[in-house]
């Protein structure tokens, strides 16, 4: 991975919260720049970054495939040492992003590099697959951590998530009619995208300073 970060917010936010893409969009995506700039408007400095693979698409004709999350671990862990954040810092991202980091933060959150997970659309299973449970590592997980969900998301809904067995540390915001980008059908939801980006940012912000205090 290039050392390479895009970051928002200000300098000397009390907190730092470094996300990975999912799997199909990069770190520049519609999605990913409106999560950051509604963190960095809530007084977070966010940092994004992006994995080999994603990168090379830049760069080379060739698309290739998201290699499985597992494989993923090694350049996370690279990029949290290439950020070198001077604050309190959270990992996390959206989607297999947020699932990456997940494997990889309680060692973190042990040895004290990070002080929590923050996971934006966890995949709970792929679409229309809702026996493939991706939730192993979740029952036992230690870090304190913020997932926000949309209650329509096809990676795991509302009805889905509640009968998984998950960690005390976990906590969930719900975003009524959200999609996997947490964006709601306005005239069914009466909730903008903005709104709810809006609402996750705040609980973000709430919930950092609860880790740091």
């Amino acid at each position: 991975m290039g050392e390479k970060f895009l970051i928002d917010g200000p300098d000397d936010a009390p907190v730092t919260i470094l996300l990975a893409h999912g799997a199909g969009a990069p770190m520049d995506s519609a999605s990913m720049t409106a999560t950051a700039k509604a963190l960095a408007d809530a007084g977070l400095r966010v940092a994004r970054f992006e994995f080999a693979y994603m990168a090379a698409r830049r760069t080379s004709e060739g698309r290739k495939p998201p290699p499985r999350a597992e494989t993923l671990k090694t350049e996370y862990e690279a990029a949290i040492a290439a950020l070198g954040a001077t604050s309190p810092l959270v990992i996390g991202g959206k989607s297999m992003g947020g699932r990456v980091a997940s494997m990889i933060a309680d060692d973190l959150h042990s040895s004290g590099k990070i002080a929590g997970l923050l996971c934006l659309g966890y995949p709970f299973h792929p679409p229309t697959k809702p026996e493939k449970l991706r939730t192993k590592h979740l029952v036992d997980l230690k870090t304190p951590t913020l997932i926000c969900q949309g209650t329509r998301d096809e990676f795991g809904t509302r009805e889905d998530v509640a009968g998984y067995t998950l960690s005390d540390a976990i906590e969930i915001l719900w975003l009524e009619d959200g999609d996997h980008d947490l964006k709601p059908r306005k005239s069914v939801s009466g909730f903008s995208a903005a709104d709810h980006l809006k609402t996750m940012a705040e609980r973000v912000a709430v919930w950092t300073g609860r880790l740091v205090r």
